[in-house]
């Protein structure tokens, strides 16, 4: 059965996710180390999951549990590499389908950004979701979803 796990510490479409796994019957896991606590939304297909605060831990639970038949919803790109190393679906709340062929490069990609960052270049943080950003989303989990049911 697919289940959905959310990185969910600062995940802006978790209502989305909510909605969507309602509609098809899922189990989703939010994942939060607790530091910013998150309301649970009293729906009783949603699991609130509360690790240790410490970098990492809630990505490590994530992908200690993962699935081929799974979905993750991250923007943490190594937590996104790691459960397309174990086969599940992961997608940024953006709507971009992570895949084995455009990882590489967006690991890369963190990586400069992170020497940047180091060397006092001041890079920027992620733009605002938009409304065309969440609809691309729900159409992304959309599309992972049933992926991921063919394959669980």
């Amino acid at each position: 059965m697919t289940e959905i796990y959310v990185d969910g510490d600062a995940c802006p479409v978790r209502e989305e996710v909510y909605r969507v796994a309602e509609r098809l019957g899922l189990v989703v896991h939010v994942v939060a180390n607790g530091s910013r606590p998150i309301r649970p939304p009293g729906r009783p297909n949603v699991r609130m999951v509360t690790v240790a605060e410490g970098a990492d831990i809630a990505d490590d639970w994530i992908a200690e549990r993962i699935t081929a038949g799974d979905v993750c919803i991250t923007a943490d790109i190594p937590l996104a590499a790691r459960c397309l190393a174990r086969g599940a679906r992961a997608l940024a709340p953006n709507g971009k389908i992570w895949t084995g062929d455009n990882i590489g490069n967006a690991l890369a990609g963190r990586e400069i950004g992170r020497h940047l960052r180091e060397s006092g270049v001041v890079t920027g943080g992620p733009r605002p979701l938009t409304k065309a950003d969440r609809s691309q989303f729900l159409s992304a989990l959309d599309t992972a979803v049933r992926a991921a049911q063919r394959v669980g």
